[in-house]
């Protein structure tokens, strides 16, 4: 892992940079590159430029590691309201949601009956609801309440990280349910023994996973496979192999991140292929805008022409 990206990494679990960083006016003019806002209304006012260029949204509100039953319930009830206003603004529009948001770390129960609730809101609504992935230590337990929440509703996905050793396997585990698998590289400090520390292993293991995830047997299982990644080689690569494969553009989706690679977005979009972009918005900003910076370290720059300029 190179240095920068391991120094952004620590930052983000940081809790003094934290504080220091959202005090500053320059660091928040380069958030506002990755998010439209702090509010749902700010997500939402997303959703008119990315339908006319064919592209849906997914809303996610930042925050993790909530250990207050009243601010799970909090959260779970955000996110049926976002369901409905979704469905009343007729957009396309899904939720991916953070375990750990609905009490993960103290009330595994809790967390179930959560996401029970918000798929089932989310069937009658006719969306969607995705199940981030955070730290490998989440791992077995998110997967338990992606499998256990699938059983009950189809419109059930979760995210898995290419960087993680054991993700092939847990793949293979997932398909037979349906599920819909969204597959991106990963973005949390992981240590050696679990997770691929050198770029080019954590690319070789995303292109085996999406080519898995596009195989016969895989889309015969009948979940969507998402493909979340910027890396326009990578995204070349899973294009052509589809095509290869007599696969319709429909069918390769991908879930592309608010403010980065516009016009890629737009190009996929116009290549007939389903395009979402991840919208992220709230309070609780800076660990999700460090890890996004580690994920593509130029990114700094944009920062420090900021802090130029201001």
């Amino acid at each position: 892992m190179g240095l920068m990206r391991s120094l952004l990494l620590a930052g983000s679990e940081s809790r003094w940079l934290r504080a220091q960083a959202t005090r500053r006016a320059f660091v928040r003019r380069a958030v506002s590159r990755f998010m439209p806002g702090e509010t749902l209304d700010d997500a939402l006012g997303t959703a008119t430029a990315l339908r006319r260029d064919g592209i849906g949204l997914v809303l996610t509100r930042l925050g993790e590691s909530v250990t207050d039953a009243v601010e799970t319930d909090e959260v779970a009830a955000h996110y049926v309201d976002a369901l409905e206003r979704i469905r009343a603004g007729n957009i396309d529009g899904e939720i991916s949601v953070k375990p750990t948001q609905l009490g993960l770390d103290f009330d595994r129960e809790r967390c179930h009956a959560h996401l029970r609730a918000l798929a089932g809101r989310a069937a009658a609504l006719g969306s969607f609801v995705w199940i981030d992935m955070e730290q490998s230590r989440y791992v077995d337990a998110t997967l338990e309440l992606a499998r256990s929440v699938r059983a009950e509703h189809a419109n059930v996905g979760v995210c898995v990280q290419a960087y993680l050793f054991r993700t092939a396997q847990d793949v293979e585990r997932l398909l037979p349910t349906g599920a819909g698998i969204r597959l991106v590289k990963g973005a949390y400090r992981e240590p050696a023994e679990v997770a691929f520390p050198r770029k080019s292993d954590v690319d070789a293991s995303y292109l085996a996973l999406a080519r898995r995830l596009l195989a016969g047997d895989a889309r015969k299982a009948g979940g969507r496979a998402v493909f979340g990644t910027h890396d326009t080689r990578l995204l070349r690569a899973i294009v052509e192999h589809a095509s290869a494969l007599g696969r319709p553009a429909r069918d390769c989706e991908f879930h592309l991140l608010y403010g980065i690679q516009r016009a890629e977005q737009q190009r996929l979009a116009r290549a007939g292929h389903t395009v979402r972009v991840l919208v992220s918005y709230g309070s609780y900003w800076f660990p999700w805008y460090m890890r996004r910076l580690a994920e593509r370290p130029a990114n700094v720059w944009f920062v420090a022409r900021s802090l130029v300029r201001s």
